[in-house]
């Protein structure tokens, strides 16, 4: 069990322990759900396409084509199932 404190302006630390449990980074976004039992449950949000892209992107590298791609799937699936 992990214990936490609010403070005076209702902000709560979530302890390292469950921050970790849950793969919590700083910035992410979490959901708090009431249950009919009047507990709190702690999800993480799933991140979007579009906050995933910055982190993908990276300008230096050359941009493949489909027929590269394509290619390149065909290659791998080959060698894999010979």
């Amino acid at each position: 069990m992990a214990l936490a404190t609010i403070t005076s302006k209702g902000q709560v630390t979530i302890p390292k322990k469950i921050r970790d449990s849950l793969k919590l980074r700083t910035g992410d976004k979490i959901e708090i759900v009431i249950t009919d039992k009047m507990e709190a449950v702690i999800r993480p949000i799933s991140k979007t396409v579009d906050e995933l892209f910055c982190k993908l992107h990276k300008p230096e590298q050359k941009a493949f084509s489909v027929e590269e791609i394509n290619n390149a799937i065909q290659n791998r699936m080959k060698s894999k199932y010979k």
